[in-house]
């Protein structure tokens, strides 16, 4: 079904990052990946419009639950419509009188916020997801004949009147989501480059049990790819031919990093966070030691001699190990001190907006730093984690760099 679109101002697009100032990756593929995270996810939106105010070019979105709804409203809509198209979705989501009390000057947040996420537990939210009526659950419990509390239904609705599937399936932006088959407990991504995709491709990848329910697609069911992986970084990257340059903007969620918890509340809230941050850093890490020692290696194979140079063996080695640079720029939300364990599904429309106004805001902060993502190396990963502090990134580069006309740069952490 093809979305309907409205009147809105057009934003010229400008030259892409990279060919002046930031990272110098002028001719790189450029992907955005987006984590799972509920209600989080209007933190995404408020990233890209930020960068929307640069440019709105993207090769490749990845996304995985809330991530992948954020994802398919970027790729399946123009790009002078996206802004409004995602603003449109939150506030459908944000628009229940649970999640209208506004916070007063003498209330307090976690109070309203708690609020907000109890209403959304007892009546759904709209555009969403509402409760099951089904008076089985209550007689049955666990043993009742169904499969999720919530029925997502709703979703399907506001998917289909905001995203325009055909340009997702036909246009120049690739999308990824991922998800889980329930069947044999394997990751699989629906990808716009493999198949055509449809809402229900959507919903699987926000399909989390035991609130909402599988969503059967050709024969399988499927569930969240949350329950496996909650980001989709590594797909993007083992999908990627390594013969181009590559620029991942990551946008997550959930942070590892953590003060350690005081209350059972933060104790779910901690264990939220790392369960559903899926490792992000050491994963990057590791991905990032591994290439950079395969490009150091065929660096080195480069100065034999020329006979051995041209063994066909070689040459074949050569070209698996070598990688056209591969840049990751890290962006993470950070809890609230008003914020619980049921930030993932708090949906207050003061709670959206802000979320909203700190993706923009930490966006906006990077790109008025392009010093902080300057490239100084030929090959292999760069990694750039964006502090919110005000402090500047954290880079980790390759340290092993052995190509003549490259400076070693170890970079800091």
């Amino acid at each position: 079904m093809r979305a309907t679109t409205s009147t809105s101002s057009s934003r010229s697009p400008s030259a892409r990052p990279g060919s002046g100032h930031g990272p110098s990756l002028g001719s790189a593929d450029r992907a955005l990946v987006l984590q799972g995270g509920g209600a989080l996810g209007a933190y995404q939106a408020g990233v890209y419009e930020a960068m929307a105010d640069l440019s709105p070019q993207l090769d490749w979105v990845a996304g995985v639950s809330i991530g992948a709804i954020n994802a398919a409203l970027i790729v399946g809509n123009a790009p002078e419509h996206r802004v409004a198209r995602l603003r449109e979705f939150w506030n459908q989501v944000s628009s229940g009188w649970g999640q209208q009390t506004p916070p007063g000057p003498f209330g307090d947040r976690t109070v309203l916020n708690q609020w907000s996420a109890a209403t959304a537990v007892l009546f759904g939210i709209p555009g969403f997801f509402q409760p099951r009526c089904e008076p089985a659950l209550a007689l049955l419990g666990g043993n009742a004949p169904v499969t999720s509390y919530y029925d997502t239904g709703p979703l399907k609705q506001t998917l289909e009147r905001l995203i325009d599937f055909d340009r997702i399936n036909h246009g120049d932006t690739r999308l990824s989501v991922g998800a889980v088959n329930v069947r044999t407990g394997n990751s699989v991504y629906f990808d716009s480059l493999q198949q055509p995709l449809r809402a229900e491709h959507i919903m699987a990848s926000g399909a989390l049990p035991p609130g909402f329910p599988a969503i059967h697609i050709d024969g399988e069911d499927y569930w969240d790819g949350g329950v496996v992986s909650n980001t989709p970084l590594q797909y993007v990257l083992d999908m990627h031919p390594r013969t181009r340059p590559l620029q991942v903007l990551q946008v997550d969620l959930f942070s590892a990093r953590g003060a350690v918890p005081r209350t059972m509340s933060e104790v779910a809230q901690r264990q939220k966070d790392i369960m559903y941050s899926s490792r992000t850093r050491l994963n990057t890490d590791a991905l990032s030691a591994n290439v950079n020692l395969q490009q150091a290696m065929s660096d080195l194979m480069a100065k034999l001699p020329e006979q051995l140079r041209n063994d066909p063996s070689v040459k074949a080695l050569c070209a698996q190990l070598r990688h056209e640079p591969i840049e990751i720029i890290h962006l993470i939300y950070r809890n609230r001190p008003y914020e619980l364990d049921s930030k993932d599904y708090e949906f207050s429309r003061a709670t959206v907006l802000d979320h909203w106004e700190a993706g923009m805001r930490d966006m906006r902060h990077t790109l008025s730093h392009p010093d902080w993502l300057e490239r100084q190396t030929h090959h292999g990963v760069t990694t750039f984690d964006l502090s919110d502090d005000g402090a500047a990134a954290s880079v980790r580069r390759p340290k092993l760099d052995l190509t003549p006309d490259s400076a070693t740069a170890p970079g800091k952490r």
